[in-house]
């Protein structure tokens, strides 16, 4: 009987450790997925760019359905912005799992760190919402560059525009509420954790 509840004893600080090891494991894959991602969209950025040229004509082949250099500024403006914003999210995502990857287990159950962790994550995975969303209005002028201006009433640019706006606001109404429930619910765990002890 008293080796069983020495048994009992001795697995208690392994049950507690489990949890929060495979929390900082979720948090480390959560985090490289989101620097993954943000590397893709990048990508589009440099195609969006390379597509900021003056003077080049439209598909629509009408000469009031050109865009004008008001349509590349905006576009290369807009490709800026979207970059700094997914470059900004990845090096806080990268910042961050540097700190769970060597935070011991008192210190990432400290409240202070708990905060800084939380306001880290929340501020990178905002970042890559802004970053898509900017990148969004610059394929916009993608569209009216290559296909022809919306203006102008072009169908096959009213088509391509609604379906990228309506495809990227589903992604972003599945992602931004899973994410947030995904860094709320780690948050509680971690509390959780302190409260027990």
């Amino acid at each position: 009987m008293p080796s069983g509840t020495g048994d009992l004893e001795a697995s208690t600080p392994t049950d507690d450790k489990g949890p929060l090891e495979n929390l900082r494991e979720i948090h480390q894959k959560a985090l490289d997925d989101l620097v993954n991602v943000n590397s893709l969209f990048t990508l589009a950025v440099f195609v969006g760019l390379s597509m900021a040229r003056q003077g080049e004509r439209s598909l629509e082949n009408r000469t009031e359905c050109d865009a004008d250099v008001g349509n590349a500024r905006r576009l290369v403006v807009n490709e800026v912005v979207s970059f700094a914003c997914f470059l900004l999210s990845s090096l806080v995502a990268k910042a961050l799992k540097i700190h769970v990857t060597i935070c011991q287990e008192e210190d990432f159950k400290n409240t202070r760190n708990q905060s800084v962790r939380f306001s880290m994550l929340m501020l990178s995975v905002w970042a890559s919402v802004f970053g898509c969303i900017f990148l969004t209005v610059s394929m916009v002028d993608v569209i009216q560059i290559k296909v022809g201006k919306l203006s102008c009433r072009s169908v096959h640019a009213w088509r391509a525009a609604g379906a990228l706006i309506a495809i990227v606001l589903l992604a972003l109404s599945i992602y931004v509420p899973f994410m947030m429930t995904a860094i709320f619910t780690s948050v509680r765990n971690v509390q959780r954790k302190v409260d027990k002890k």
